[in-house]
């Protein structure tokens, strides 16, 4: 018997989004994988979440996915190491692995700097 913390897919949404309308190609979909609710999980989410917030201003979405949980989601994006954020949308696809506390190489391994003019 499982429990409400431990359901099969263990995703964890954190969206950002302003009331007002939004396009896809200003919209941040992102994905962090984690093993469980260690340190350096909870370092990575809360550095994304910090780095999103200063270059995406609210148009975001983090999937936090804890593969400890369900670790046939880790063939999804392939993914070999964590914790990894993946940027999914807008495309393409981006990895970064880490606790990404480095918040430069976070702004260029995501190119959040690239849209930060275009609004």
């Amino acid at each position: 018997m499982k429990n409400d913390d431990q359901d099969e897919s263990r995703v964890i949404a954190l969206e950002s989004l302003s009331e007002g309308e939004t396009s896809d190609e200003d919209f941040w979909e992102l994905r962090l994988y984690v093993a469980g609710r260690t340190p350096r999980a909870e370092t990575a989410l809360a550095n994304l979440s910090r780095a999103c917030e200063l270059y995406l201003s609210g148009r975001y979405k983090i999937e936090v996915i804890d593969l400890l949980l369900n670790p046939r989601l880790a063939s999804v994006d392939q993914i070999v190491a964590l914790p990894t954020v993946v940027r999914r949308l807008p495309a393409p696809i981006k990895k970064l692995i880490g606790d990404l506390s480095v918040l430069d190489r976070v702004a260029v391994g995501l190119e959040l700097r690239a849209r930060e003019g275009s609004s």
